[in-house]
C-alpha cells in the first residue's frame, strides 16, 4: 500500500499521513452475554463503517472519544475544526459528542501500529450503541516505527473508527520559522485521517468518478485536495498557512454515500 506524503521544500524529508486496513486481535466475545459490548464492530477494516458515520439511517449521534497523552493536548480549536468539519459533512441529528481525557505515557519513544491498537484495546471506553457510533482518536508522545530519515509518519487511520495522530512529531514541526502553525498542522492531519474513515478515497466509499491517484492508493488526484498525497498548501510547510479542503469529487463521493 502507498502511504500519502506531504512535500518538504525546507525540510529534508516527507511528512506521511498513512492509512492502514485492519490488525488483528486475540480478544473472544462472550456470545452468552447480552450485555457484553461487541468491541469487534469498531475494530473492522479503515472506511468500512464510511455510511453508517455519514448517515442517520442507523446511528442517530456519533462520539469521538478523544485521548492524548498528558503534555501532548492538541489545540482546543484543531479540536473544533475537527469538529466543524464532521458537522459539515454528516446527517447526526442526535448531534456530535466530544469526550476528551488524558492518559500517562507508556514510556515508549517510538510506537508499532500495533502499540497504538494494543493501547485502545485497554483504554477505549465508547464503543457503538443502538443510536450512537463512536470514532476513537489518540494523540500520542513518541514517534511511528515507521519513521525514517526520509519519511515521517505524523498520523495513521488502521480501524474503522480509529486513528492516531503522532502528537510530539506535528509539535517538532509546525510553530517555528518556516513551518506551518500547530493549529493548521493539527487541523490538515486529522481531517486528513478522519477522511480515511470516512472510505476517501476509493476506501469504503465508492467513487462517482475515478479521482484516485493511480500512484499513491487511496488518494485524490486534484492537487488542491485535502485528501491528495502532496496537496499544493502542503509543498513545503513554510508555505501551509491554510488547511486544504475537499475538493468536488471527493464532496460527491461523500454526498452520495449519505454525507451532507
Amino acid at each position: 500500500m502507498h502511504c500519502p506524503k506531504i512535500e518538504m521544500r525546507f525540510l529534508s524529508f516527507f511528512v506521511l499521513f498513512t492509512v492502514l486496513l485492519g490488525c488483528s486481535n486475540n480478544e473472544t466475545l462472550d456470545e452468552n452475554d447480552p450485555d457484553e459490548i461487541n468491541v469487534f464492530i469498531n475494530r473492522q477494516s479503515t472506511g468500512s463503517s464510511a455510511n453508517d458515520i455519514l448517515s442517520d439511517a442507523t446511528f442517530k449521534g456519533l462520539i469521538v472519544e478523544l485521548v492524548y497523552v498528558e503534555g501532548y493536548e492538541p489545540r482546543q480549536t484543531s479540536v473544533d475544526n475537527f469538529i466543524s468539519f464532521l458537522a459539515d459533512r454528516i446527517y447526526k441529528p442526535s448531534g456530535i459528542t466530544v469526550s476528551k481525557r488524558a492518559l500517562p505515557s507508556t514510556g515508549k519513544s517510538t510506537y508499532s501500529i500495533e502499540d497504538i491498537a494494543d493501547i485502545e484495546r485497554a483504554q477505549r471506553q465508547f464503543y457503538n450503541t443502538s443510536n450512537t457510533i463512536a470514532v476513537w482518536a489518540y494523540f500520542t508522545d513518541g514517534k511511528s516505527d515507521k519513521d525514517t530519515q526520509e519519511n515521517v509518519v505524523l498520523g495513521t487511520a488502521y480501524w474503522n473508527t480509529s486513528f492516531v495522530i503522532y502528537e510530539e512529531t506535528l509539535r517538532t514541526m509546525s510553530n517555528s520559522p518556516l513551518e506551518p502553525s500547530r493549529t493548521v498542522l493539527e487541523t490538515t492531519v486529522i481531517n486528513h485521517e478522519l477522511g480515511h474513515i470516512l472510505g476517501l478515497t476509493n476506501l469504503g466509499t465508492p467513487m462517482q468518478n475515478n479521482h484516485e491517484d493511480p500512484e499513491h492508493e487511496h488518494h485524490c488526484n486534484d492537487e488542491n485536495c485535502l485528501m491528495y498525497w502532496a496537496s499544493e498548501f502542503a509543498v513545503g510547510l513554510g508555505n501551509m498557512t491554510a488547511v486544504p479542503q475537499l475538493d468536488m469529487q471527493c464532496l460527491e463521493d461523500l454526498k452520495a454515500n449519505g454525507g451532507k
